[in-house]
């Protein structure tokens, strides 16, 4: 299946989708520079539920029918359990170490997408994907010092959460006259809502927070999070699997030159490598097409129904 744009509007559009993960790959720095340490509940609370509910009271649509329990879960995957994931793996492991994992991403959405969309990864993604770990692997592992197993853990986790979240997203679709905006604040407001009893018990009240602080977290909440991951579900809806998954790349290059750019950490050669290898694959990637499954069988008008986003899905398949 391919998607029926043209080329220059197609690659228009995953530029634009392509901010996302590269405003992601500034998370690390900002959570270690200027958040306070010790907090990653607060800080994905933080970061989550003011978005939301800005979002949600941009768009003004509430979910209806099954939307409020598919919200729900797209919530709970993308935002509430990937969110304090990603924070306890960013406070627990140096650098951009944690990236490394979330690299593996577009192999774990193409497992996914066969399954539950239909799409079976050619040999060439497969590969693309490999290289693109292997770059990122370059790039970041060359901290000091043992990993920390919880840390490494927590960082398989989040990108399990938003690999399962990114193939239900594009099985779903989006309800008839509901944009990316709402579909957005819906999951922001619901995985924010998740955390906040969790933030609670298991940190207590809010932390003091000074300017520095609070300069941390309205980016995150604003740039990072409302403005990113509009544009992300708005690539997913529109975009192919493959082209959506493998913008996920940047994220980790990002955080490498930011590191490099703002925090003074050296780039070796070996790590230049890297960057090269996993930015060659990004782009590969975007040429890459998912091979579709094999031809279903006849099924009835209401299966027909039931199953025609998944028929949509399949031409603009997938997210990060």
């Amino acid at each position: 299946m391919t998607v029926s744009r043209r080329p220059a509007a197609t690659w228009s559009l995953a530029a634009l989708t392509a901010l996302a993960p590269v405003s992601w790959g500034t998370t690390y720095a900002v959570t270690t520079e200027f958040l306070p340490p010790g907090r990653p509940l607060f800080t994905a609370l933080a970061r989550a539920l003011p978005a939301g509910l800005l979002l949600l009271a941009l768009a003004r649509v509430l979910p209806k029918g099954a939307w409020w329990w598919k919200a729900a879960v797209l919530g709970a995957l993308n935002i509430g359990a990937f969110f304090p994931l990603l924070f306890l793996s960013a406070y627990r492991l140096p650098g951009g170490m944690a990236a490394v994992v979330g690299s593996v991403g577009p192999l774990f959405v193409m497992g996914l997408s066969a399954p539950l969309l239909g799409q079976r990864p050619t040999g060439r993604a497969l590969l693309t994907g490999v290289v693109a770990a292997f770059g990122v692997s370059l790039v970041v592992l060359r901290a000091a010092g043992a990993l920390d197993g919880v840390g490494v853990a927590a960082a398989l986790a989040s990108t399990a959460s938003m690999s399962t979240g990114t193939v239900l997203a594009k099985r779903w679709g989006r309800p008839a006259g509901v944009g990316p905006l709402a579909l957005t604040g819906w999951q922001l407001t619901t995985g924010g809502l998740l955390i906040a009893p969790l933030a609670l018990l298991a940190e207590g009240p809010p932390p003091a927070l000074d300017a520095r602080a609070l300069g941390g977290y309205a980016y995150l909440a604003l740039a990072n999070t409302a403005l990113a991951y509009w544009l992300w579900f708005r690539g997913i809806g529109r975009l192919s699997a493959t082209r959506v998954t493998f913008l996920g790349p940047l994220s980790p290059l990002t955080a490498a030159v930011v590191g490099w750019a703002v925090l003074g950490q050296a780039l070796t050669p070996v790590q230049l490598v890297g960057m090269a290898l996993a930015f060659g694959a990004t782009l590969a990637g975007q040429l890459g097409a998912a091979r579709p499954a094999a031809a279903p069988q006849p099924f009835s008008s209401t299966e027909r129904n039931t199953r025609k986003d998944s028929m949509d899905l399949t031409g603009s398949v997938l997210r990060r």
